[in-house]
């Protein structure tokens, strides 16, 4: 029976996350920064009442994410799991998105994370039993590796945080038994397209509906997301229990193709342009 914490737990992937752990019989500490909205998990799984705690835990406040992990080993005496999943969308050209709505995204995006994931990692060295460790799931995005017009400020961010995670995963004493795996979801039927997200007012430069986010923006409010969120979170669940977990995990069919054709568009120029780099070493 693994203890897990999910940020992020009132909708989307952490709410059907939250969800799967309680039906597979594990516990859930389910947060939110708004945990009233978190009651229709206990209302929907009475039998789980004792495998289920909601707290208020928004990430951008430091002790907030402290007693929430204390919250959970006060009551289950360990956390097993840690889905570092709460997060929010703000989109428009660089040129349209006002600097101090970049500067929340990010206060959320990266630095909440960044702040869940050092908790999560001294939790799991100090407070877990001694080699328990934990496994920490680092929810990214396609737009992780891969930048698309108009989401430039939420792109920086899941690339941001693939840059740490990826260091993190580099630095940890394997004694500790921590695994860090990067969730890299792509287009799923959460929130995206359903008000959660926000775009900012179009800058004049780029009032053309010809232009690419404009484009994007125009398919994105038709779009159907292929994928289902609950098969994707069935699939995390499944990540978590692997004795080696990869350090990425692209999520969905769009996902796998993207992380190919960027990865090959990359090697293509590093073999187009890999003479350039000789001769730069230094004179002896």
């Amino acid at each position: 029976m693994a203890v897990w914490l999910i940020t992020g737990a009132s909708t989307g992937f952490g709410h059907e996350l939250a969800k799967i752990v309680l039906e597979r019989g594990d516990i859930a500490v389910a947060t939110a920064r708004r945990p009233e909205v978190l009651s229709s998990l206990a209302a929907k799984y009475p039998q789980a009442a004792d495998r289920l705690l909601t707290l208020k835990l928004d990430v951008t406040e430091e002790q907030d994410i402290v007693d929430a992990f204390a919250a959970a080993k006060a009551k289950f005496g360990r956390v097993d799991v840690v889905a570092n999943n709460a997060g929010f969308l703000t989109m428009g050209e660089l040129e349209s998105v006002p600097a101090a709505d970049g500067r929340a995204i990010f206060e959320t995006n990266f630095w909440g994370a960044t702040r869940v994931s050092r908790e999560a990692v001294r939790f799991f060295r100090e407070d877990n039993p001694a080699g328990a460790g934990g496994r920490l799931l680092q929810f990214s995005s396609i737009l992780g590796f891969q930048g698309w017009p108009g989401v430039a400020y939420y792109a920086a961010t899941k690339f941001a945080l693939e840059g740490l995670s990826e260091t993190l995963a580099s630095e940890l004493d394997p004694a500790w038994n921590i695994k860090v795996t990067i969730v890299e979801p792509g287009p799923f039927a959460t929130n995206v397209n359903k008000g959660d997200s926000q775009w900012a007012p179009t800058h004049p430069a780029y009032d053309r509906p010809e232009l690419p986010a404009a484009v994007f923006k125009k398919d994105l409010a038709q779009l159907i997301p292929p994928g289902d969120a609950r098969k994707g979170m069935e699939a995390v669940y499944k990540l978590a229990s692997l004795e080696q977990p990869p350090l990425r995990f692209p999520l969905g069919k769009e996902a796998v193709a993207a992380a190919r054709a960027k990865m090959s568009a990359f090697l293509a120029d590093v073999d187009k342009y890999e003479s350039w780099s000789e001769g730069l070493e230094r004179d002896a």
